[in-house]
């Protein structure tokens, strides 16, 4: 079928159906930031839309063309604020990223001081001095982390706080078991007439499912997040906020500071997404806690050393362990992705920064194995899988065929409307 063409082009489209075909169809993927989409989000994403600019607001454009983009995007808009309880969201940021330093370079200023979670305890990079926040000349100022309870240190935070004054506080993280204390770090921040912002990037789906509370409920002024973690959709970013003025300030900064056209071609499917989340989103986040409680136990029942047993090891989607004694993190997660298991290694909240070539951990993730089906006995058969690479010592790549066995079973997208898009033309509708 491709004789005739370039080589490189042969390569290309090659090692593209290769990924395809292993990452959906022959592993089981534990990363905790990635999911996927829906049959039908994806044929809504690949429209003509992927081609086209649309810079500025909905029909407040500084292009012509945009009129079904504009009733898109406003749409998308709205669909976004009401799943987080009402106020306004913009969708244009690309990136989780560029939806933080939106919100960052209207809240402070050059020189100011912003208080964040530790880094090992999951802080993600664009919050920190090595990234967001460093392009910005914002000072990193980093809240004290309770290693029992594997959270925030509420009254030393609360402290820091109050003697830092910071311009503005940051709770979420990328290392997320247990739901930080909004309301407490809310009103010590507005205490000094800091904001606080609440990256949902991990557990938007969560909280959009009401498997979490909702951190614009509790007190946070701004929510940003990611669109394809918990929450299935197209890569890219959102931030909602109930203050009105706050939302103009930040609009303004989306664009022209950090976006310029918006990558089009996410906003239908990001509404695809966030309608199969009004339906749906409840029955799909409550199998996802309840998977990553199982997988933690089912670890741990084979040997693992999981953090956090004495707090139930879990109330999110992700499941952490402690694997130093097992030749560290880098070594696990390479002899498990030979098994066609992918993970990925992690700092843990007592290793130091410059372990992070090799730190001590692996940070494991259910949603989107939950999203093709799998429920409470699937994870313990992904338990036992690690339980032969990582303890028992089976040469991986014998698992890895026992591996792809078992995922031919799970390749159908759930928790999404019956519709099917070959049999039912959605492909066609959109042309």
């Amino acid at each position: 079928m491709l004789s005739g063409l370039p080589g490189e082009l042969v390569e290309i489209l090659e090692f593209t159906r290769r990924h395809n075909r292993w990452r959906r169809f022959e592993t089981i993927n534990l990363i905790a930031s990635e999911n996927l989409m829906s049959p039908l989000a994806e044929s809504a994403y690949m429209s003509d839309m992927m081609h086209r600019y649309a810079e500025g607001k909905p029909f407040k454009r500084y292009y012509q063309g945009t009129r079904f983009v504009d009733e898109v995007e406003s749409r998308v808009q709205g669909l976004m604020a009401e799943l987080l309880g009402g106020g306004f969201a913009d969708v244009r940021p690309i990136s989780g990223t560029t939806a933080n330093a939106s919100v960052f370079r209207v809240l402070g200023a050059c020189g100011s001081k912003a208080v964040i979670p530790p880094v090992q305890a999951g802080a993600h990079v664009s919050h920190t001095k090595y990234g967001t926040l460093g392009a910005l000349c914002i000072e990193q100022v980093e809240m004290p982390f309770n290693m029992e309870e594997l959270n925030i240190d509420v009254d030393k935070a609360v402290k820091l706080i109050e003697d830092v004054s910071p311009s503005f506080v940051v709770l979420g993280a990328s290392l997320y078991l247990f739901p930080h204390p909004v309301r407490e770090i809310a009103e010590a921040a507005h205490s000094v007439g800091a904001r606080l912002v609440y990256d949902a990037a991990h557990v938007l789906g969560l909280i959009v499912g009401k498997r979490w509370r909702n951190p614009l409920d509790h007190g946070a002024d701004v929510l940003t997040a990611s669109t394809h973690k918990t929450f299935p959709g197209p890569q890219g970013g959102v931030i909602v906020t109930r203050d009105k003025q706050l939302y103009k300030k930040i609009s303004r900064a989306v664009f022209p500071y950090f976006v310029s056209n918006h990558h089009l071609h996410r906003l239908p499917a990001l509404g695809v997404t966030a309608l199969e989340m009004k339906y749906y989103g409840e029955q799909y986040a409550d199998q996802v806690v309840r998977n990553a409680k199982k997988l933690a136990e089912a670890l741990a029942e084979r040997g693992f050393k999981v953090l956090g047993e004495h707090l139930g090891y879990t109330k999110s989607h992700q499941v952490v362990l402690d694997v130093r004694s097992l030749g560290g993190g880098a070594k696990a997660a390479k002899l498990l992705e030979e098994a066609n298991i992918i993970v990925n290694k992690n700092l843990l909240p007592y290793d130091p920064p410059d372990a992070i070539k090799d730190p001590s951990g692996l940070r494991l993730g259910v949603q989107e194995m939950t999203r093709v089906g799998m429920k409470e006995q699937e994870m313990e058969e992904i338990a036992e899988f690690m339980k032969k690479v990582l303890i028992d010592g089976e040469e991986p790549a014998k698992v890895a065929e026992k591996v792809k066995e078992f995922r031919m079973n799970y390749v159908e997208v759930k928790y999404t409307f019956p519709v099917n898009t070959v049999k039912d033309g959605a492909l066609l509708l959109l042309y």
